[in-house]
């Protein structure tokens, strides 16, 4: 098993961004085929935001002179996916109705429409945080957010304690 894993700190920042962005290009992919986020899927795509273009800097770091940089980097990376793995715990909570999400994406309508902007309202499409829209192996896709991110997150924390 070690084998398959990278042994050092520059094919696992590679792995990392590749894996990071596979991941946030398959988010996109079924959003262009019609699979609305909702906002917490939309919040849990700010890790990837960062950690794509971080593991790609950091693996462009020289070796010798950016040792201690890259390994202050892989840290980050391993918090921001941590992180992510934590809220995506949230997320798949309210999917599954172990707790309430947010109002703005799970709680009734409030108020009446504003007869105003009633065209843009109608165009509107609310996705709730609390109805999963797609299943892959009967996960939905906050569940694979949380295996994805951990994964990350140990890669990351693993490659602290490679050489460079």
């Amino acid at each position: 098993m070690n084998r398959l894993l990278p042994q050092n700190r520059l094919d696992s920042l590679i792995a990392i961004g590749i894996i990071a962005f596979a991941t946030i290009a398959g988010a996109w992919y079924y959003q262009l085929n019609g699979i609305e986020p909702c906002e917490l899927c939309l919040k849990q795509r700010f890790a990837y935001y960062a950690g794509v273009p971080l593991a790609g800097l950091l693996a462009l770091a020289p070796s010798r002179r950016g040792g201690s940089l890259v390994a202050a980097g892989l840290i980050a990376l391993a918090l921001i996916f941590a992180a992510n793995a934590i809220f995506g715990i949230y997320h798949s909570g309210v999917e599954w109705g172990f707790w309430p999400g947010p109002d703005s994406c799970t709680g009734a309508i409030k108020g009446s429409p504003d007869v105003g902007n009633l065209l843009k309202e109608m165009a509107a499409r609310y996705v709730r945080c609390d109805e999963v829209q797609l299943r892959i192996f009967a996960l939905s896709l906050a569940n694979w957010n949380v295996l994805i991110s951990a994964g990350l997150a140990a890669l990351a924390g693993r490659a602290t304690r490679l050489p460079a």
